[in-house]
């Protein structure tokens, strides 16, 4: 089965973010394919490169990344909810004149289109709100 990751709570929304991330491995783990990861509304925290957390708690956003780049899986931040909440790649911070981008590596920025092809390619799209 082929799944599509919505998440719009982000790694300071409770557990959003970490839900949806224990859900991306547990797919894979089962054997099934993850299509895309859209990050959306406050989701798009998730991405940011300037997040720290607690010593205590886990890394969310790191464990994104690494996820990411490990499985080779798209994840991808709505343009508009990031320029709304902050969070610019290269391209945009030239665009708006705002210095240097603040998106991690392992993330990209796109538009709404992205998601929809997730859904359309995809046999299940799962949502995590906060």
């Amino acid at each position: 089965m082929r799944f599509a990751i919505h998440v719009q709570g982000g790694p300071a929304d409770g557990d959003c973010a970490r839900a949806a991330l224990d859900f991306a491995e547990a797919v894979l783990t089962a054997g099934h394919e993850l299509a895309r990861v859209f990050f959306q509304g406050a989701g798009v925290h998730t991405a940011s490169a300037l997040t720290v957390a607690p010593q205590d708690e886990r890394d969310v956003a790191v464990a994104w990344a690494e996820f990411g780049r490990r499985h080779e899986v798209d994840l991808v931040v709505c343009v508009a909810s990031a320029l709304r909440h902050g969070l610019l790649d290269e391209a945009e911070a030239r665009r708006y004149a705002r210095g240097e981008g603040n998106l991690h590596s392992a993330f990209q920025i796109s538009g709404l289109g992205q998601l929809i092809d997730a859904a359309l390619n995809a046999d299940r799209v799962v949502t995590f709100v906060p």
